[in-house]
């Protein structure tokens, strides 16, 4: 009777080696499969601001783009739609530019005006003299559209349209929509309600006071004093997809 207890003894043995070399199997093919789902901490992608340009070494009279230097702006670039009173989208895509000396002068006007709870929101920039043109074709009426063989302030990249909006993005009262042309976008008419007047003279004593004049019968158009004899322009931006 010593052979059936001996074999069992054996086949009891087998059977332990087995199962522990299944359960050392089982544990290097956990920790195998563990590190393979684990990502290595360097690389892990973290989600990046894109980096805003500097002025260093750029000439006042250079022409950039408004949103590669400060986020703190709203646009509504009216005429890269046909939501304005040409009825017509005369700009190919909608880009703020301007020259250097310009757009410094604008983000210092917006630091005030953020200061004070709102931001500058834009309709109009730059405007290349091609485009004047196509203006000029539509509306030949100097009293709202500059003749192109001249120009406008517009096309030197020294002049700007714009309104303010609170920090949540919303519109202050000025009274009248962009590019009215009625005595009520008047900056000499008084006959309106005081958070009107109030809105309007907030806009107009900033912007004047970072180098800027209005004419008196557009609330939203400034120019930049500095501009004035810079040449009309035609350079025209690229449109990114």
């Amino acid at each position: 009777m010593k052979y059936p207890v001996m074999l069992f003894a054996f086949v009891l043995v087998l059977s332990c080696k087995q199962s522990k070399k299944h359960v050392e199997n089982d544990t290097v093919e956990v920790g195998r499969g563990t590190a393979l789902d684990a990502e290595p901490k360097d690389s892990i992608t973290k989600p990046t601001t894109p980096k805003l340009k500097t002025f260093d070494g750029l000439a006042d009279t250079t022409f950039v783009r408004l949103a590669d230097f400060s986020e703190d702006f709203a646009y509504d670039m009216r005429y890269a739609t046909e939501n304005n009173f040409l009825k017509a989208k005369v700009y190919d895509c909608a880009e703020c530019y301007t020259r250097v000396k310009t757009a410094k002068a604008l983000i210092e006007a917006n630091k005030d005006f953020i200061r004070q709870g709102t931001k500058i929101k834009f309709y109009d920039c730059y405007r290349p003299n091609s485009v004047q043109y196509k203006m000029w074709e539509i509306v030949p009426n100097p009293q709202y559209v500059a003749n192109p063989d001249k120009g406008s302030i517009h096309n030197k990249g020294g002049a700007v349209d714009i309104t303010l909006v609170d920090i949540e993005g919303n519109e202050l009262d000025m009274g009248t929509d962009f590019d009215f042309f009625g005595k009520r976008a008047y900056h000499d008419n008084m006959d309106l309600p005081q958070e009107i007047l109030d809105n309007r003279k907030l806009l107009k004593e900033t912007m004047e006071a970072h180098g800027f004049w209005s004419i008196r019968t557009e609330w939203w158009h400034y120019n930049l004093s500095a501009a004035s004899n810079d040449p009309v322009a035609n350079f025209k931006w690229e449109c990114k997809d």
